[in-house]
């Protein structure tokens, strides 16, 4: 694995370890995928002898004591199926050897709206074996009127249900194109600023995080990160820098444009002084000088 990637998959693994704190009871019908709840998060690396190290996007352990391993594609091939197979067999040959049991699996591939119901084929029938995909499409999502609730909840200060939590996550990918995706990636990032309750909070940015991993900005998941990893209290002080920066420099700027209209102001009473316009006439179009400063720039003049 290239240095590039591992940085990617280490920084994901983070984001995970959070999300997995807040991911149980959680469940997928928000997706229209109609499984168990989530009880546990487990690590996504399938490693085996071999050199290389297989990962899915993630693998959730369910109420019901099966396994539901989720991929998440913008594009389909039916060569993905051998993808799957292989996750499949990882799962259960771990299964196996660390708890004895040979669980059920559920294999979940959740499109992103860049796919559209009837473009892939759900079933995979070799002869000698036979599995099933459950599919899910977020283009049948309506984003924009999810957003929408989402937006106007935060802004009457009211908490999110679990079921608009696990809409907010998944958001960024119900959108066509990776332009799209990336203003919404950042669009949710500050709705999230809005959550009040720093678990809640700390669950949608992690699962933004680790959900449109293929598709974030490096910049934008930097800064995602940067935010989680600020606890409330350091957070606010953080603003209030900001804040106080923003001040200082207003304030500056508003010095510095009153020095300069000063100045300005300066330059005009000399020449009206020198034309021989009177000190009464001067005082009448006079906006920031006092009327000691004038007598001292007359005196200036005569001297």
């Amino acid at each position: 694995m290239s240095e590039e990637n591992h940085v990617a998959y280490q920084n994901k693994d983070i984001a995970a370890k959070y999300l997995a704190e807040h991911f149980s009871d959680k469940s997928f019908a928000a997706y229209g995928v109609k499984v168990p709840r989530i009880v546990k998060v487990l690590p996504t690396n399938l490693p085996v002898i071999e050199a290389n190290e297989l990962r899915l996007d993630n693998l959730f352990l369910l109420e019901d004591g099966s396994l539901a391993l989720v991929d998440y594609e913008s594009s389909y091939a039916d060569a993905d199926k051998i993808k799957y197979l292989n996750y499949i067999i990882r799962t259960l040959k771990r299964s196996m050897t660390e708890d004895n049991i040979m669980r059920r699996i559920r294999m979940i591939v959740i499109y992103t709206a860049d796919i559209d119901p009837g473009q892939t084929r759900p079933c995979l029938d070799i002869g000698c074996l036979q599995f099933q995909l459950e599919e899910a499409f977020l283009m049948e999502l309506d984003s924009v009127q999810i957003e929408d609730g989402i937006r106007q909840k935060l802004n009457r200060g009211e908490p999110l249900t679990a079921e608009e939590q696990m809409q907010f996550i998944i958001l960024p990918l119900t959108h066509r194109g990776k332009e799209e995706k990336e203003a919404c990636i950042r669009r949710c990032f500050d709705l999230a600023k809005q959550v009040e309750d720093e678990q809640e909070q700390v669950f949608i940015l992690s699962g933004i995080l680790v959900f449109a991993d293929k598709v974030i900005d490096n910049e934008d998941s930097k800064e995602m990160r940067d935010w989680i990893m600020m606890t409330k209290v350091s957070r606010l002080f953080e603003e209030e820098k900001i804040e106080y920066g923003k001040k200082v420099a207003a304030e500056a700027a508003e010095k510095a444009a009153k020095k300069a209209a000063k100045e300005n102001e300066i330059e005009i009473v000399k020449r009206m002084l020198s034309n021989g316009i009177s000190l009464e006439q001067v005082k009448a179009v006079v906006t920031i000088l006092t009327e000691k400063e004038i007598k001292d720039l007359q005196k200036e003049i005569n001297s």
